[in-house]
């Protein structure tokens, strides 16, 4: 029986996911390390068990109410954890933030602003004290009634509208109607009207023009449709929607990316003219602190802000409020964010920016004797940023805390108290724990993957790649976005190219705003960079037929999108199913085997394998259907078996598994083959895509685009494909892009892992630093030529990477 005071957390019989009744014992108030291949159990272990373990207990201890929900949710499949203390946990973040979102509401230092603005502001003579939610854009109290606390609105006008003049109506001048009967039904009512929708559209009256484009009117009218050969069309009552009204309502409104992607070409983004930008009413921002209004100090950079923060005084109440924001605002420039404003938009920052400002809130909750559960911080930081994130561990170690943490990045492996190494392998072959134990030991353990990149002596000498020579280049004059003002850039084609730079120094900008901007604009036909996102000219864009852009951003909202849908692989598979004997006897055709429409499905979670669980007092949560328990099927279906299995045990195979399952069945052997080639084969068919990270999503985006004939010169755009990436598992990633280059294709990728870039036959070094004080491209050429650089944050790390 272990003591009362046992400083170890002990871990006996863990079975969770593809965990082999692990026992491990981890001791407490170190930096603790998990590390393995993508897939090997090291999640499980970190967050499925020990994590998940510590919330149990937690809520056990709350009140009969939440027991009974957790009994639901479900406790993790562990024999027995001693000496665990409660747990916080530090994930990635699968979904994107709202637009409302900021740097000041991620870190909470938006409030704490307010709250100085309402109790310590200079206020007008005579006017009455505001309460903090004024101050807020995001409360009815606070926000601007014309744009409703967004700070700008959205415009159009006749030039936008009706790119070409020459055109009739009946010819399509109103380019921004929809296609199809909907557009051919606004057209009929016009002319039901009494509109002349043959005449060119400029010969037409102003006022009628104004009228068909502007009005807020919706009139019904009885419309006779011109009668087509072999078709009765008879006469219905159609209602008239201006262009500018069907344009504001498909943006505001439309689920649809590619509609909502139209409707935003017909808009122009302005200032709102009430509040100028501001967000807020007039009477906040009357409201002055240090002889600032409060969108004055919130658009400041935040060491800026700091600085007219320290120098203020005033009375007591002010002293103190700005002592506790300075002490906030410290912990966010500790970790090199000092060069973001507290306005600066959620959806704009970086994973990497986005998880060391929840970091930084974490620093100042001044918590002790807990476990900190992270996973993969380093994700999207340069290696320069590293350096600040490893200093923030060590004070949260120092502070009384345990930290374990899930990552890749050897930097951090390196300077671990312990490491817990799990594998071998992904999937059924990983599950065990090959080492616990400090850093230097996995030195003895042979069959880890992770062993010879922690130690660079025991990593075999790779065979040096011959630089490609580029067949062409996309010049880039001008460029404005961001922080990226006035910069000339050049991208090389044919080869493989590494965008590098410290967090917030506009590499994604620069790459997966503007490059991809350019090159989208032209297939669509467009004059590139004249919209209203981006500016810049561009030369060189011809050579490329094709742009394929790839980025972490989700698959699916709901557990209810997965890897068999997104790739197409689940078609094929219930076609399989559909020609059984079983299936042919009962007239069961491919969709009874599909859990998105009824039929086959489980009608009580109508077939997400999930029912939403409402915690109330903690955000909802998916636990498994209580009546197919996750198998997403009704039982009828559940009968018909394939080769001995059925359609939910199907999806619950690996993907490794499945390729061996459907071999010799080319329908489905392409995508599994694809899928195996970005190193996702330990990835069930059926996993939900909400328990998917970031990157692996990304790779699963790549997968589905790898399968599809190539035809003619594609430019791949990649951001950080490398995240959550083991390094054995970036090198079978690194060899399926650069077989894309041989194939006469352009990769470019924006990245910080420094072996990728090494590998790289031209890099584009931006920065120096993020923010302001970024931006610009500090240098370009081959990695070795880059590494050489001096001002360059990258250049020691590349050099290091070369030496190795």
């Amino acid at each position: 029986m272990p003591s009362p005071h046992d400083p170890y957390v002990r871990v006996r019989g863990a079975r969770e996911h593809n965990l082999k009744d692990v026992r491990v014992d981890i001791p407490r108030d170190t930096l603790t390390v998990f590390t393995g291949v993508s897939g090997s159990g090291k999640s499980s272990l970190a967050f499925g068990t020990i994590y998940a373990e510590a919330q149990r207990r937690y809520f056990e201890s709350v009140a009969p109410y939440a027991r009974r929900l957790i009994h639901q949710v479900g406790a993790p499949a562990v024999g027995e954890i001693t000496g665990l203390p409660p747990a916080v946990s530090l994930e990635q973040r699968r979904s994107a933030p709202g637009a409302r979102s900021s740097v000041g509401t991620v870190t909470t230092l938006s409030n704490s602003l307010r709250m100085l603005f309402s109790r310590a502001g200079d206020y007008p003579p005579g006017a009455e004290r505001l309460d903090s939610d004024s101050f807020s854009p995001n409360t009815a109290a606070g926000a601007c009634p014309e744009c409703h606390g967004l700070g700008r609105i959205h415009r159009t006008d006749e030039g936008l509208l009706v790119p070409d003049p020459s055109l009739s109506i009946r010819e399509g001048a109103v380019a921004a109607w929809p296609g199809a009967w909907q557009g051919k039904n606004l057209r009929d009512v016009l002319d039901a009207l009494g509109y002349d929708v043959d005449r060119p559209w400029r010969e037409l009256d102003a006022e009628d023009r104004e009228w068909i484009l502007f009005t807020d009117e919706q009139p019904v009218v009885t419309v006779h449709p011109v009668r087509e050969a072999g078709r009765i069309q008879r006469p219905y009552q159609g209602t008239y929607m201006s262009a500018r009204r069907y344009v504001l309502h498909t943006f505001a409104d439309t689920r649809s990316r590619s509609l909502r992607a139209k409707a935003e070409r017909f808009l122009t983004s302005v200032p709102c003219p009430v509040c100028g930008g501001s967000r807020l009413r007039p009477e906040a921002m009357a409201v002055t602190f240090a002889g600032r209004t409060i969108a004055e100090l919130a658009g400041m950079p935040l060491s800026a802000l700091a600085g007219v923060l320290a120098e203020a005084g005033g009375e007591e109440t002010a002293r103190v409020l700005t002592a506790d924001l300075l002490a906030r605002i410290g912990t966010v420039t500790e970790l090199g964010l000092g060069y973001l404003s507290l306005d600066r938009t959620a959806p704009t920052l970086s994973s990497g920016e986005l998880q060391r400002l929840r970091m930084a809130t974490q620093l100042r909750s001044g918590l002790f004797g807990v476990v900190y559960v992270l996973d993969e911080p380093s994700a999207g930081l340069h290696p320069a940023d590293t350096e600040a994130l490893l200093g923030v561990l060590g004070r949260l170690k120092e502070a009384g805390n345990s930290v374990f943490v899930v990552e890749h990045q050897m930097d951090v492996v390196r300077r671990a108290d312990w490491l817990v190494d799990v594998g071998p392998l992904a999937g059924e072959h990983g599950g065990r724990v090959l080492h616990s134990g400090p850093p230097e030991g996995l030195a003895l353990v042979p069959e880890s993957a992770t062993r010879r990149f922690l130690f660079p002596g025991e990593e075999p000498d790779k065979p040096l790649r011959r630089k490609r020579t580029p067949s062409g280049w996309i010049r880039l004059t001008g460029v404005e976005r961001h922080n990226v003002r006035g910069v000339d850039a050049a991208f090389p084609l044919g080869v493989f190219t590494a965008v590098t730079g410290v967090s917030g120094s506009g590499k994604s900008t620069l790459v997966g705003q503007v490059l991809a901007g350019v090159l989208a604009d032209r297939q669509a036909g467009e004059e590139p960079g004249t919209g209203d996102l981006y500016r810049a000219t561009a030369t060189g864009l011809e050579a490329v037929d094709r742009l394929v852009q790839v980025d972490q951003k989700p698959i699916g909202r709901t557990p209810r999108s997965n890897l068999a849908t997104y790739t197409g692989l689940f078609d094929a598979v219930r076609k399989l199913f559909a020609r059984t004997e079983t299936a042919r006897e009962r007239g069961y055709t491919a969709g009874r085997f599909s859990f998105n429409v009824s039929g086959g499905r489980c009608e009580t979670c109508q077939g997400e394998g999930f029912v939403s669980v409402e915690l109330l007092f903690l955000p909802s949560t998916y636990t498994p259907c209580p009546d197919c328990h996750g198998a997403r099927y009704n039982p009828e279906t559940l009968e018909v078996a394939l080769e001995g299995l059925t359609i939910a045990q199907v999806l619950d195979l690996t993907v490794e598994s499945a390729a061996e399952f459907f071999s010799g069945t080319p329908a489905a052997e392409r995508p599994l083959r694809t899928l195996l080639d970005v190193g996702l084969g330990y990835l069930r068919l059926g996993q939900p895509a909400t328990e998917l990270s970031g990157g692996e999503a990304q790779r699963i985006k790549l997968a589905a685009e790898l399968q599809r004939a190539r035809r003619g010169h594609t430019l791949y755009l990649l951001d950080e494909p490398t995240t959550g990436l083991h390094p054995a598992d970036v090198e079978v990633l690194m060899r399926q892009l650069h077989s894309l280059v041989d194939a006469g294709n352009t990769v470019a990728v924006v990245e910080h892992d420094m072996a990728v870039v090494a590998g790289a036959d031209h890099v584009v070094d931006m920065g120096p630093e993020g923010g302001d004080r970024g931006g610009r491209i500090v240098a370009a050429g081959t990695p070795e030529e880059v590494a050489a650089t001096a001002g360059s944050h990258t250049a020691p790390y590349l050099a290091k990477a070369l030496r190795r």
